[in-house]
C-alpha cells in the first residue's frame, strides 16, 4: 500500500486493476487528501445505490453512465463530460455502453483502499 505521503510516479498501464465484479474493474492511485480511480464498466454494468462523506467528479472518458440521483434527477454523462456529486448524496449509475470514468474523491476513500465496499462486488 503507498504511503499517501509520499511522492507517486506512475501510468496506469503499471496499476493492477482489480475485478470488483464480471462487469466491473478498477485502478487507484490516492495521496492524503485525493483519490483518482480508473474504473472499467462493460456495458449493463450497475453501481448500486450508495452515498458517501467524499466529493466524486466523474469524467467520462469512454462511452456512457446514466445516473440516478437520490434528488429524483437522472442525468446521463457522455465522453468529455464531467459530474460533479457533492458529498452526501445518494446515487446509482448504470452503463450504458462500455464505459471508462475518470472518479476523483476528496477525501479518498477509505472503504476502497481498506476493500469493505461490499455494494460494487456483488
Amino acid at each position: 500500500m503507498p504511503n499517501p505521503q509520499e511522492l507517486q510516479y506512475t501510468g496506469f498501464d503499471r496499476i493492477p486493476a482489480e475485478d470488483l465484479n464480471t462487469l466491473i474493474s478498477r485502478q487507484m492511485v490516492w495521496g492524503e487528501r485525493a483519490m483518482l480511480a480508473r474504473i472499467i464498466l462493460r456495458k449493463g454494468a450497475v453501481v448500486p445505490e450508495h452515498s458517501h462523506d467524499n466529493e466524486q467528479i466523474s469524467y467520462i472518458v469512454e462511452g456512457a453512465l446514466r445516473f440516478a440521483l437520490g434528488d429524483g434527477r437522472a442525468i446521463t454523462v457522455s465522453a468529455g463530460q464531467v459530474l460533479v456529486i457533492p458529498p452526501n448524496l445518494k446515487h446509482s449509475a448504470v452503463a450504458l455502453e462500455d464505459t471508462v470514468d475518470l472518479d476523483i474523491f476528496a477525501p479518498p476513500r477509505a472503504d476502497w483502499i481498506e476493500g469493505t465496499d461490499a455494494y460494487l462486488r456483488k
